[in-house]
């Protein structure tokens, strides 16, 4: 282990880093580099991996992670297992295809917890990079990674369209580093949990039970209320880059394993935003609504990648319709992660 993080871990509050990984090769480097930067922290790496055949482990190798096997291959039994492994304090989930943006960003997440009330931190926004891929600038631009849960309200990074991190009607105070943020309504949770979200882990662990970890879940099942930091730093996702093909297999697979694992959810996406079906459909099919949209947004911030909004509306609804068919008619089957790539 590099000599930096060594002398870290001496201290007593560590952050276990926890990222699960399946075929991350390409990916991986970048997130992991970006970690080990990290400036007066102590903190572990958790590779927690649904054996990849790529060199994913050997990138990970160079940093001295920690490894752990996911047998149930999916990213919330890898979070699972990753905080019963971890010996932080503080689990900070942060996926392979993230990057902090700066060597001080873990010392400003946890800057909230000073408050024992805040049991989550989660950067304010997507870090903008000119310089990325379309699609990551445009995830980054709108505040989220399906247009779906922004069009419903319930994103939770800052948008250059609304001009807010988001639509749901909560209550907020603000402080000089980071929002304190009030949930008390199960009906008005946003997507809080990914992304380099950071948990008490003893929220995490008196809240949590069973082989998969979904974060929003915590905060339906968990007693109100809760209050929750957004931090005035961001996080960079590339996402998909600039792959089209990518934000299809992404959707597709959040789709699937929404409906495969609905059953042991406590959060009910369908139910919640039943009301917004409709509406996201007249949406996505007139095109005028979404390109209008996508000028506005040029309109505060240029950028091309604006104009990815009608077609990322448009297949985001295909494949939402096409997977909710095959569920009805009880012909979808279970995602096939075998050949999965980041």
């Amino acid at each position: 282990m590099p000599s930096s993080i060594s002398k870290n871990l001496k201290t007593s509050k560590i952050t276990s880093f926890i990222i699960p990984t399946l075929n991350s090769a390409k990916v991986l480097d970048d997130c992991l580099s970006s970690i080990v930067k990290q400036s007066n922290q102590s903190f572990e790496i958790l590779i927690i991996d649904a054996n990849s055949s790529d060199n994913t482990l050997k990138i990970a190798k160079k940093y001295n992670c920690k490894f752990f096997k996911n047998p149930l291959v999916t990213a919330e039994s890898a979070k699972a297992i990753g905080l019963k492994e971890a010996r932080g304090y503080y689990i900070a989930f942060v996926d392979s295809d993230n990057i902090l943006p700066s060597k001080y960003w873990l010392s400003k997440m946890l800057t909230p917890f000073h408050d024992p009330q805040i049991i989550a931190s989660e950067p304010i926004k997507f870090t903008y990079r000119k310089n990325s891929g379309y699609i990551e600038r445009y995830s980054a631009l709108i505040g989220a990674n399906d247009p779906y849960a922004f069009f419903c309200g319930n994103y939770d990074r800052q948008s250059v369209l609304t001009g807010t991190w988001t639509s749901l009607k909560l209550k907020t105070q603000k402080f000089k580093k980071y929002l304190k943020v009030k949930i008390d309504d199960n009906r008005y949770i946003p997507t809080i949990g990914a992304n380099g979200t950071i948990f008490r882990k003893d929220f995490l662990e008196k809240h949590f039970q069973g082989q998969y970890l979904y974060d929003i879940d915590l905060l339906v099942s968990a007693p109100k209320p809760l209050f929750v930091s957004k931090v005035y730093t961001g996080i960079i996702h590339t996402f998909c880059e600039s792959s089209i093909l990518k934000f299809i297999r992404k959707q597709n697979r959040r789709v699937v394993d929404y409906y495969y694992f609905q059953s042991r959810r406590q959060y009910q996406w369908q139910a919640n935003n039943k009301s917004n079906a409709i509406p996201f459909t007249l949406y996505s099919l007139l095109i005028v609504p979404t390109l209008i949209d996508a000028i506005r947004g040029y309109l505060k911030k240029p950028d091309i990648a604006w104009f990815f909004h009608p077609l990322a509306c448009y297949l985001t609804w295909w494949i939402y319709a096409t997977v909710t068919l095959k569920q009805f008619f009880k012909i979808q089957k279970k995602l096939d992660r075998k050949q999965w790539r980041q």
